[in-house]
């Protein structure tokens, strides 16, 4: 009995701090429409910024406290609300994308500044004071703090949400922000102050827990999924059925980690289980309408069959270019190029057509490269395939609680089961099921060789970067051709309105499970690839944090966009691991570009995605032939003297960096010449807004061609 009550202690303990945060992200979310998948990390920055303050610098505590909590964290909040003002408008993806790149940027500058390989430890608060007893259990005067804190947390919040005037105006702001300004109201203000008081309440949470788990910038951060069971139970907008949600996951936690048999397959099953605590509450509570949901839908550009074959023959040139310009470490390292390519490339049916948010496709490329290493062990090309099938099929069971599950809620469920696999499957050892033995990483790594393709291995980096890049050049063309039929605009209906799509006779069920079945095979296939290009794999290299940077870069891509793949994997696997390469003390920093890009440049560039910035610039290029074939000159011309070894690699990437600079300038200079009265593809009159075609300038043939594009485009 004394065990079970110094259990529930603990687990009450852990709650109060659960309790905290989550009431933090129910208040941001509930006021702003913004579910911030970064509130852990700003209570890890806040713990590491105490610990730097209190144990690293030896500041008295009241002191450090006073600088974390009371300046530097409202800073930080009024910078979150700045950064994330202008998307508040737009869908879930992109009001997603901009708190993950928060999350992923706050996780590589908190592992830049503090070394990672550096143990660390934060004393707990009293702790020179002897515990009291309370019914027979101990309790220390940390536990006691939390308790307290959490109590007054909750009586706080409740007054200023409901018997404060900036309670009902942060209430009310989210719900139609131009009728509250119409009221005399300032929705900036309530936002601003909605974003200070959650991030303030994720730093005590991060300051309170600090001292009894790792002070490590990945575990604090996860932490969140505590907190997002608990804001579950509340539905995101209760605040008393979230500090009952907290307990609950508190008290789970502690018992199990008391009460839980050892044995090899269930330590995983106790870091898991919030995770799947989550899954559960997703599944098993109603939610209420999402606030402000899908204000503005982005458009799907329909591709050009010319324009998508010539993007495939590119993407196998730049594959080729690289399988002979470098050498087999550098290969390892940039031909991962194509398998990213792949993996972001599954984002575009699921997520840019059928408007579904998976947070777990990394997880589904781990299973595609554990399939394809084990079946493929001695190169049996048909183990790709099976790679495919078998993510494809565990892709749409995922797509069966989709069905009860959209917007953020599809997010966090998906996230859950991304970290159920990291942190418990993916840890398994080996097992027989039904007389089949089934093994993951087998707690170590998996071996992914190359399939032997008639007769012709693919055993050597060059090969597999060849390979890689056709693939990526198959799949692109494969979802071109999805988007350009009868599937693809099924897609975007379902995106634009399941209700209008279900009342005119389609069908949810098969057409979510056949989306992410196709999606999973694609991620299924990059992860094969990827294992391929490494040859070697673990599973850390497909938790969850992993998959996200791979989610910000092509949301930043376009998520409609075909070439969204080729961008992401040519982001995160060429200038990042340059800079780590050429760099190494910048190796940890370079990984928060993606995030800082995306905090920059997210609410602009989420709007059409940084291709159809790019295409703009180009399209006077692709016009104007001799300009083309003056570019296809200049690397072939570099390539060979590459090949001769006249140049090294540097000077290779210097001229191939210049030719993508100059070649628009050129064009549109050339354009200007040409037509200096401005009708050329990249003069002013190109951009006459449509309704005036016909009375601005003449009508054309191909006018009708490109409207017609147009509206199926927008359907």
């Amino acid at each position: 009995m004394d065990q079970f009550l110094a259990f529930g202690v603990v687990g009450l303990s852990t709650a109060a701090i659960y309790a905290v945060i989550s009431g933090g992200l129910v208040v941001t979310y509930t006021t702003t429409g913004v579910f911030n998948f970064a509130h852990g990390a700003a209570g890890m920055m806040a713990a590491f910024t105490y610990w730097q303050f209190s144990v690293g610098w030896g500041w008295p505590i009241w002191l450090s406290l006073v600088v974390v909590l009371g300046v530097l964290t409202p800073l930080f909040g009024l910078f979150v609300e700045v950064a994330l003002r202008p998307v508040q408008a737009l869908g879930e993806a992109e009001k997603l994308v901009m708190t993950v790149a928060l999350l992923s940027g706050l996780i590589a500058l908190a592992r830049w500044i503090w070394d990672p390989n550096e143990p660390r430890n934060l004393p707990t608060f009293f702790a020179d004071q002897q515990p009291f007893h309370v019914f027979g259990a101990t309790v220390t005067w940390h536990q006691a703090l939390t308790m307290v804190v959490a109590i007054l947390v909750a009586v706080g919040l409740r007054v200023l949400l409901f018997r404060t005037r900036a309670g009902t105006e942060m209430r009310a702001t989210v719900d139609d922000r131009s009728l509250v300004g119409l009221t005399g109201a300032d929705p900036v203000r309530a936002n601003r102050i909605a974003w200070i008081l959650g991030i303030e309440l994720a730093a005590i949470g991060g300051v309170l827990i600090a001292p009894v788990v790792a002070l490590d910038a990945m575990s604090l951060s996860l932490v969140i999924v505590s907190a997002y069971a608990a804001a579950i139970f509340g539905r995101l907008k209760s605040l008393p059925l979230t500090f009952l949600g907290a307990v609950v996951v508190g008290c789970m936690e502690s018992y199990l980690t008391g009460y839980l048999p050892q044995n090899a397959y269930l330590p995983g099953l106790r870091l898991a289980a919030p995770a799947i605590l989550l899954l559960l509450a997703l599944l098993a509570f109603p939610h209420g309408r999402l606030r402000g949901r899908d204000r503005q839908l982005s458009p799907v550009p329909l591709p050009s069959l010319r324009g998508t074959i010539f993007f495939a023959l590119v993407v196998v040139w730049s594959g080729l270019i690289l399988a002979t310009v470098l050498s087999d470490s550098d290969l390892i390292t940039y031909g991962q190029i194509f398998a990213f390519g792949v993996l972001a490339l599954s984002y575009v049916p699921l997520a840019g057509y059928a408007g579904q948010i998976s947070l777990c496709q990394i997880t589904l490329a781990g299973i595609g490269a554990i399939v394809c290493g084990h079946l493929g062990a001695d190169g049996q090309w048909w183990a790709i395939i099976a790679a495919m099938v078998i993510a494809g099929i565990v892709g749409a069971a995922i797509a069966l609680p989709a069905l009860r599950l959209s917007g953020v809620y599809l997010a966090l469920g998906t996230a859950a089961i991304a970290v159920i696999f990291d942190r418990w499957i993916f840890t398994l050892p080996a097992f027989d099921l039904f007389g089949l033995r089934i093994s993951f990483f087998d707690q170590g790594s998996v071996e992914v060789p190359g399939p032997t393709l008639f007769g012709y291995a693919i055993d050597t980096p060059q090969r597999t970067t060849v390979f890689a890049a056709v693939v990526l050049a198959a799949a692109t063309v494969a979802v071109a051709l999805l988007r350009r039929g009868r599937l693809g605009r099924k897609l975007i209906a379902l995106r634009d309105s399941e209700a209008a799509y279900a009342t005119l006779g389609g069908n949810l069920l098969t057409s979510k499970m056949l989306v992410f079945g196709l999606s999973s095979a694609l991620a299924g296939l990059g992860g094969a690839l990827y294992g391929m290009q490494l040859q070697s794999v673990t599973g850390d290299q497909f938790n969850f944090i992993s998959g996200l940077p791979i989610f910000l870069v092509v949301v930043l891509a376009g998520l409609g966009t075909v070439g969204s793949g080729m961008f992401t994997g040519a982001a995160l696997a060429g200038p990042l691991n340059a800079i780590g390469v050429l760099w190494p003390g910048l190796r940890e920093v370079s990984q928060a570009i993606p995030a800082l890009l995306g905090i920059a440049f997210g609410a602009r560039a989420v709007k059409e995605g940084g291709i159809a910035a790019l295409r703009k610039q180009w399209n006077t290029a692709f016009a104007d032939r001799l300009v083309m074939a003056a570019l296809l000159g200049w690397t072939l011309v570099f390539w060979l003297l590459r090949l001769a070894d006249v140049i090294n690699g540097y000077v290779f990437f210097v001229a191939m960096l210049a030719a993508g600079l100059l070649t628009p300038m050129i064009a549109i200079w050339r354009d200007r010449r040409a037509h200096p009265a401005g009708d050329g593809p990249g003069g002013p009159e190109a951009e006459i807004p449509v309704e005036w075609w016909g009375i601005n300038r003449p009508w054309t043939d191909d006018d009708e061609e490109v409207l017609d594009r147009a509206v199926a485009a927008q359907s």
